[in-house]
């Protein structure tokens, strides 16, 4: 708390009374009065995580601005929130998404605005709650259920296909969560009777127990980062859901399962942890090379930018298992600059199908010669996702890099392929999307963004020059608890 005011606890549950609220305005003919409100929820639901970093002791691993409540005193299970230099950024990141998808989607959705804004409201207060919970049980409560605001989103907004790629993320997400229920009542028992997951770290578990558990963690966590062979749904989902779910998908979601890994499999089972480590880099490693370069087939750009997604984040499980502060520090990094940047590559496709409804590659070419401003937008954030020095990009590949030299030489050589292969995919994308001459009448008669994607594109574009210039900021709250998360781990290595 700060000051007795319980800032973690309405970071969470404002943006969900706020999502009531929009949803109690109706029907579409109140859409005006429901956009109004779902953006004053989302502004202020920013506002109220700013003073968890400007009042973060940056010196301490110790959890901050601590709730704890009885929720159900029978099983010994407690409302315990709070936060630490591992958790603290990602609240403000899935807070800072929130306004920029209400405005992106502020003209484009124009049927059942209530309900779609309502949804993204509800879903940034459960996220938040997954990035604080301290007791097992309410992480697996709020882990569960934003699933089902993405769901809706998906299925209700989406494409042509949207109820199957509804279900199929819906039922690989789910079925690696019940694993993870299974695992977490095992940690009850183990010790003694409590749901506190800092209780975990001190447990002593037998070696094949923590081998089961880290599977069981495995199969829920490596679903949501999705680590291969568990990727397939995210393709799907991301063709198939309109652009602020996408949005919210790679820029938050996708930051929940790599969360999981550091907050669960790490220090409580940190002896399998080590045991599976060549298998985890092996995986990471996989989606690194073989996803980049199925990332160069694609003809949808959307489609792409999703397998992108699946290297990048393939870095951010290779950080945190080689075992080293740059590393893992790194992974944490480009899990904030992959967020900002692949949000803003997926608002940047939502713009051009908004007008010509098309996010095949070859309906394109030209676009520089009638949206401009757009395309110096774009060739920025294509930059980035290249990991060009000078953008948020650059920062966390680079880290991850450094500690993979330090771990073997062949990780980081396979790991640094991705500086090529994302330049590949992505400026080829650019390259047939935005140079060239005036491709088709349709590419003749668009128009340029507006005020209002101007604002949106803006703010991503200065977050990530900030932190590819500036990263010290993100940097440095992270390291005490990066520090003894990893002495640890270390303890415990056999």
């Amino acid at each position: 708390m700060i000051f007795g005011f319980p800032v973690i606890s309405v970071a969470i549950w404002l943006p969900i009374v706020f999502g009531l609220l929009v949803l109690a305005t109706g029907n579409d003919r109140n859409a005006q009065l429901a956009r109004v409100i779902a953006l004053l929820g989302a502004v202020l639901g920013f506002l109220v995580t700013i003073p968890l970093y400007i009042g973060f002791d940056k010196m301490t691993s110790a959890m901050q601005f601590v709730e704890m409540y009885d929720w159900i005193r029978r099983y010994n299970i407690h409302y315990h929130v709070g936060v630490d230099g591992i958790s603290v950024l990602f609240v403000l990141l899935n807070s800072f998404f929130t306004p920029l998808v209400v405005i992106a989607g502020w003209k484009v959705i124009e049927k059942r605005v209530a309900q779609y804004m309502a949804a993204f409201l509800i879903m940034s207060g459960l996220v938040n709650g997954v990035f604080v919970a301290l007791d097992a049980m309410l992480f697996y409560v709020f882990w569960e259920a934003m699933l089902i605001p993405m769901f809706i989103i998906i299925g209700v907004w989406g494409g042509p296909n949207r109820v199957y790629a509804a279900v199929k993320f819906f039922l690989y997400t789910l079925l690696g969560s019940l694993l993870m229920l299974v695992a977490l009542l095992y940690l009850y028992y183990q010790s003694g009777g409590s749901f506190e997951i800092l209780d975990y770290h001190q447990t002593a578990i037998p070696m094949t127990a923590q081998m089961l558990v880290f599977v069981a963690f495995f199969m829920a966590f490596s679903v949501k980062v999705p680590m291969v062979p568990v990727h397939t749904w995210l393709p799907d989902a991301h063709v198939e859901a309109p652009t602020g779910g996408s949005v919210v998908l790679a820029a938050i979601m996708l930051k929940v399962g790599a969360y999981g890994f550091l907050r669960f499999s790490l220090p409580i089972v940190p002896d399998a942890s080590h045991k599976l480590a060549g298998v985890m880099i092996a995986l990471s490693l996989i989606a690194v090379v073989y996803i980049g370069l199925v990332a160069l087939t694609q003809s949808d750009m959307k489609k792409l930018v999703a397998y992108s997604s699946i290297s990048h984040m393939g870095f951010v499980t290779l950080g945190f298992f080689i075992f080293n502060a740059y590393g893992m520090e790194g992974a944490l990094l480009q899990m904030i600059s992959h967020g900002f940047v692949s949000g803003a590559l997926f608002l940047c496709i939502g713009v051009l199908y908004d007008r010509l409804h098309s996010r095949q590659i070859a309906d394109y070419g030209g676009v520089v010669n009638t949206m401009p401003i757009f395309a110096a937008f774009f060739m920025l954030f294509a930059m980035a996702n290249s990991g060009l020095p000078g953008t948020s990009g650059f920062v966390g590949e680079f880290m991850v890099i450094l500690g993979a030299v330090k771990a073997n030489f062949w990780y980081a050589f396979l790991a640094a392929s991705t500086l090529v292969f994302g330049a590949a995919y992505t400026l080829w994308m650019y390259k047939r999307v935005i140079f060239g001459a005036v491709a088709s009448r349709n590419v003749a008669e668009l128009t340029d963004i507006g005020t209002r994607e101007i604002l949106v594109l803006a703010i991503l574009a200065l977050t990530v020059l900030a932190m590819g210039v500036y990263p010290l900021p993100f940097a440095e709250i992270m390291h005490t608890s990066v520090n003894d998360l990893l002495v640890h781990v270390a303890r415990s290595k056999l």
